[in-house]
């Protein structure tokens, strides 16, 4: 294999900010910021807003996550004159 053209490939710590959840996977994804994990290590971690513990199909709850208020921008930007 060449080198120097793969991505880093690594444990990073994906944390679900609407349900304050963490999981670890593998992936390739660049991020600077860090956390430290269960076992002591640090990680990096990559900020999500939703995950298997907030999405309504997997929790069986109806929730609205509206973090950037898209539908305000969205009806603002195409209200009738």
């Amino acid at each position: 294999m060449k080198k120097d053209i793969h991505p880093n490939y690594r444990d990073v710590v994906f944390y679900d900010t609407s349900s304050e959840f963490k999981f670890m996977t593998k992936s390739t994804i660049e991020t600077s910021e860090t956390t430290e994990w269960t076992d002591g290590k640090t990680y990096p971690v990559y900020k999500i807003e939703v995950s298997s513990e907030s999405h309504p199909f997997y929790t069986g709850k109806k929730m609205l996550l509206d973090t950037a208020g898209r539908v305000e921008k969205f009806n603002k930007r195409y209200a009738k004159k």
